[in-house]
């Protein structure tokens, strides 16, 4: 259900303030104040995700895009208009909040391209940085991925999946000396060890992660004709059962913003 600051949504006025209800005093938050982190908590059924809805649909209203991991599939209520029902009727009216039934402009992603668009990075894109952390790999590990990379810059090989991440690392094992003289001491050990934490993560279902189309971030920065923001929602209700996978996900978009 949107709420309006006080104007009908017929308007093509931005509003800049998101009205959560009214009481005795407005509570709203100033949309200046918006890049501050938050916290939404509390016991189930006190509103915790109609409170979420209610930022989204806010936000997507100033022109903002706006992005949300739906866990359960409930988040997804924003792209439909709500029912009207009495006791919502009744009560708005009795405190005299104007509002009105809506969808707002949702696109939907999931990496396994099921409940929406597929989402995919190269490992190029990723890089060795990002990439050392997922691995969770120590300083000489870390290293020899670096080394990696930079071979491959230097060959002109863009390396766009985990098989290509492994092709490169038998590339630098059965090259490892005269690789070690020009960029720095690879060893079979730290090799071995990233293939190891490698099969992990495939075993894990990163493969439906890396790959091409690599998604574009401009992707979820976008509005729709009317001026507002595009709410993209992922969803993450089996995703949510492949914690490495999701972290790699998260770690990267973060890392992408």
């Amino acid at each position: 259900m949107p709420l309006m600051n006080g104007l009908p949504n017929t308007m093509p006025d931005i509003q800049y303030n998101l009205l959560f209800g009214r009481g005795q005093n407005e509570a709203v938050l100033e949309g200046r104040y918006a890049n501050r982190h938050g916290l939404i908590a509390g016991a189930t059924g006190t509103g915790k995700t109609v409170t979420v809805q209610v930022l989204a649909e806010g936000f997507s209203r100033m022109g903002v895009p706006v992005f949300m991991a739906d866990v359960k599939g409930d988040l997804a209520g924003v792209a439909r208009p709500g029912e009207t029902k009495d006791f919502i009727a009744k009560r708005v009216k009795s405190i005299d909040l104007p509002y009105t039934n809506e969808g707002s402009p949702v696109v939907f992603w999931d990496l396994f391209g099921k409940q929406g668009h597929p989402i995919r990075t190269t490992v190029s894109e990723m890089g060795p940085l990002l990439l050392s952390r997922l691995l969770e790999l120590n300083d000489t590990q870390e290293g020899v991925l670096n080394v990696l990379f930079a071979v491959a810059d230097d060959e002109g090989l863009l390396l766009l999946d985990l098989k290509d991440l492994r092709s490169m690392l038998n590339f630098l094992g059965e090259n490892a000396r005269d690789i070690s003289n020009q960029y720095g001491r690879v060893t079979s050990g730290s090799i071995g060890a990233i293939q190891r934490r490698l099969l992990v993560l495939e075993q894990a279902g990163a493969e439906m992660f890396f790959g091409e189309p690599a998604l574009d971030l401009s992707d979820f920065m976008r509005t729709d004709l009317s001026g507002r923001g595009i709410i993209s929602v992922l969803d993450a209700s089996e995703l949510i059962h492949k914690p490495k996978l999701y972290s790699t996900f998260l770690l990267w978009l973060l890392a992408e913003l």
